[in-house]
């Protein structure tokens, strides 16, 4: 085995794209025998991969649009890049404007051109799922290390794993206990997706494929209430569609329902996940860190086909996914009562996995 090398790895996409990252990471640290460094745009990176296993260090950089010049994490990032000396650079950026701007970092720091594989060089195969493109990315090696890794190769896991430390599951729970949700199964709603909002308020429905009815959500709600009448339903989503969450709420007006898009750290919601009865979301970030804890998940796809992008679980049976192309290109052409339906069909979490406060929840 060569010594050992930590490997960097490029990133510039939202949570759902840094988070399929995760087997990638756990092969590259297989392969090179030390955990990798990321740098990433925005905060979720650093939050979501702090403490794991496989990642060493994240790099996160400023908004993902703004100019070199004014961005100066960004410069500290080309200062960081030129203290590496010659490690392998796996570049899994797909889009050319991000590429773009990838390319230029990587010229300022001096990082040779042989040190670096690019997920855009690799073909995505028709049938091929996003994570299994990334892992025959993480099977390649930069050319300057041919001669010392070509040959070392890594069988590791195709579905996202993340680590849950017995402080988060603490802090969660104090939480819980502060919300008056300790000893309640709880079913997580994620209706927002990334586009939902815009700087003026509410996107459009018919200009957003995976928006949903505010009362296709009502109907989900009563019929979790007639399921399981001791839930307690928990509107998800980030502090900028809190209130959008409330109108939701307000439509639902039933008391076991409540907004917590304010309080939702991805550490949080990491552990909601863990412990959940179950999630039912649109497609985007938070259904795949829900898939990834092995929480119980019906997920509505729209424009973007499944194909390449269904959360995974260590179980396929815990995640069940509704249309999508080719049988449609828009979230709101699926019946409330086909999520319902699936909702039912979700296997059964534990029970002392899924009521907060049981001892087991907390280890």
């Amino acid at each position: 085995m060569p010594m050992p090398i930590q490997p960097l790895v490029i990133r510039f996409g939202r949570l759902g794209d840094t988070l399929l990252l995760q087997p990638l990471l756990h092969r590259l640290h297989a392969r090179y025998g030390q955990p990798c460094c990321l740098l990433a745009t925005g905060l979720c990176a650093v939050e979501l991969y702090r403490g794991q296993a496989d990642v060493a260090q994240v790099m996160g950089l400023g908004p993902r649009h703004r100019p070199l010049p004014l961005n100066p994490e960004q410069w500290r990032a080309v200062y960081a890049l030129r203290q590496m000396q010659h490690v392998p650079v796996y570049v899994c950026e797909p889009q050319q404007s991000s590429l773009k701007r990838i390319r230029l970092l990587l010229r300022l720091a001096g990082v040779p051109e042989g040190d670096c594989v690019f997920l855009n060089d690799i073909a995505l195969k028709p049938d091929d799922h996003w994570i299994e493109h990334l892992l025959r990315l993480a099977d390649a090696t930069p050319p300057s290390f041919r001669e010392r890794y070509g040959s070392v190769a890594c069988e590791t896991s195709a579905v996202p794993e993340f680590s849950v430390t017995f402080e988060e599951r603490i802090e969660c729970h104090e939480w819980l206990a502060r919300r008056g949700l300790s000893g309640h199964p709880l079913v997580l709603l994620q209706a927002p997706n990334r586009r939902t909002m815009r700087w003026n308020g509410v996107r459009e429905a018919g200009a957003d494929d995976k928006s949903w009815p505010m009362q296709h959500w009502t109907q989900v709600v009563a019929a979790i209430e007639a399921r399981l009448p001791e839930a307690r339903i928990l509107l998800c989503g980030s502090p900028a569609e809190h209130a959008y969450l409330e109108g939701i709420r307000s439509a639902v007006m039933r008391p076991h329902v409540q907004v917590v898009a304010k309080e939702l750290s991805l550490s949080r919601l990491k552990v909601l996940s863990a412990i959940a009865h179950s999630m039912i979301s649109v497609d985007t970030g938070p259904a795949h860190i829900a898939a990834a804890m092995g929480c119980p998940l019906v997920v509505m796809f729209g424009a973007v086909s499944p194909k390449h992008w269904r959360p995974r679980s260590r179980s396929s049976a815990t995640v069940c996914v509704l249309r999508g192309p080719p049988a449609s290109r828009r979230v709101d052409a699926i019946a409330p009562e086909k999520v319902i339906e699936a909702w039912h069909s979700l296997p059964t979490r534990d029970a002392a996995t899924t009521v907060p406060g049981a001892t087991s929840a907390l280890v």
